[in-house]
């Protein structure tokens, strides 16, 4: 396999990294203390810069106004997105939007392409995608309480969600719920559109994550769907097709996630790096002059140099050889990645002292928001788990010596 970055991408990504570092980084400060929705004429300025300097959209598809990146160029588009809590957003690429343009783009009818689509693309609307309930386990979807019964020409929905992440403010949901409860257990459940001014879809709250609730894209949504009725025709796939496309859905995201994540280690080590050359404990000597500072550094850069390939690894598994046959990869990538991330995050909080509780870094605010990186997507625990059942199972019948 070869991770030659071409002469496009180094162009491309070095574009990207220029406009984080000027135009998104200095807005870091009014992000941690301002609400987001006050934030988005000044961010609507900056996609549009983006546009014109064509680099929107990148991971999607050109016939609707993206770059039509693959999953290994958009890896690296990621990690440098990553850098800032806003670069993906500006980029027009950020979650759940891209998750849900992905399956709008390979399920979606022509109407539905037109009217939900196109306009996601674009960055005219916004949307959320309704899985987690409030009563189940999150990491095993084929267990779910919400149900879309036919009525007539239309579907009537039932149930309780959360951590429908972006639904404040957002045009529609693709929600998931049980429409054949007879069939096989991942054959129960459907995906269907939702506009979110339907009436019985109820935004009860955005949820305080860690003390922040936020607003706009940036919050996390508890929805109340009470006899919520909209048309069959809003069917996402076939029916009875929810956990395939869930799967689809979130193999390609979990890459995006992981070199986003990539992308926050960067950031935080940079930090680290710079206040340990800079942060002076005596005359002359600076924290960086500590040998218990400088085994941080050295094991920091290791490990997300490790991330980085482990994740361009498994993205180029997926493009040669598909999901199923890479499932191992993605699953050692999510609870890897993870798991380095929230030690660099400590480690560069640990340097700053007290200045890294404050928000006068971005340090904290990744400490309070990353955490939930070894929770979505499935628990770390699943995958690990679910990776050595798929392990051992190779190792069965087989004589080793």
């Amino acid at each position: 396999m070869d991770f030659t970055v071409s002469e496009r991408m180094q162009t491309v990504l070095g574009m990207i990294t220029e406009f984080v570092d000027k135009e998104l980084i200095p807005m870091e400060p009014e992000f941690l203390t301002h609400s987001f929705s006050s934030m988005l004429p000044e961010l609507e300025k900056k996609r549009d810069m983006v546009k014109k300097m064509e680099l929107w959209a990148p991971n999607h598809p050109k016939e609707f106004g993206g770059m039509g990146l693959n999953l290994l160029d958009h890896a690296m588009v990621s990690e440098a997105l990553g850098r800032t809590p806003i670069g993906h957003f500006v980029f027009g690429c950020q979650a759940p939007d891209a998750g849900n343009i992905e399956i709008l783009h390979l399920h979606g009818t022509p109407e539905q392409k037109k009217k939900y689509l196109q306009p996601l693309v674009a960055g005219e609307i916004r949307s959320c995608f309704s899985m987690t309930e409030v009563e189940q386990p999150g990491s095993n979807p084929v267990i779910m309480d919400t149900t879309a019964v036919k009525d007539g020409d239309d579907y009537v929905i039932n149930g309780h969600k959360w951590y429908t992440s972006s639904a404040d403010g957002a045009e529609f949901a693709i929600v998931m719920a049980v429409t054949n409860p007879d069939n096989a257990k991942y054959m129960q459940a459907s995906q269907i559109i939702v506009p979110c001014n339907t009436p019985g879809f109820n935004l009860v709250r955005n949820i305080p994550v860690m003390g922040h609730a936020g607003d706009s894209w940036s919050s996390h949504g508890e929805i109340l769907y009470q006899n919520c009725r909209v048309p069959q025709a809003n069917l996402l796939g076939p029916e009875g097709g929810g956990f395939v496309i869930a799967q689809e859905r979130l193999g390609p995201g979990r890459i995006h996630h992981c070199m986003r994540w990539v992308g926050i280690c960067t950031r935080a080590f940079d930090l680290m790096c710079h206040r340990a050359n800079t942060r002076m404990m005596s005359p002359g000597k600076s924290l960086g002059s500590k040998e218990i500072i400088q085994a941080w550094i050295s094991e920091s850069a290791a490990e997300i140099q490790a991330a980085r390939l482990m994740v361009l690894h498994a993205a180029w598994a997926m493009e040669n050889m598909g999901h199923k046959e890479a499932r191992n990869e993605v699953s050692f990538i999510k609870f890897y990645v993870a798991g380095i991330m929230q030690k660099i995050i400590d480690r560069a909080l640990q340097v700053h002292g007290g200045l890294g509780m404050t928000d006068d870094t971005i340090i904290a605010f990744f400490f309070r928001h990353e955490r939930a990186a070894r929770i979505y997507d499935g628990a770390d625990e699943v995958h690990k788990a679910s990776t050595a059942r798929r392990i051992l199972r190779g190792y069965e019948g087989k004589t080793i010596r």
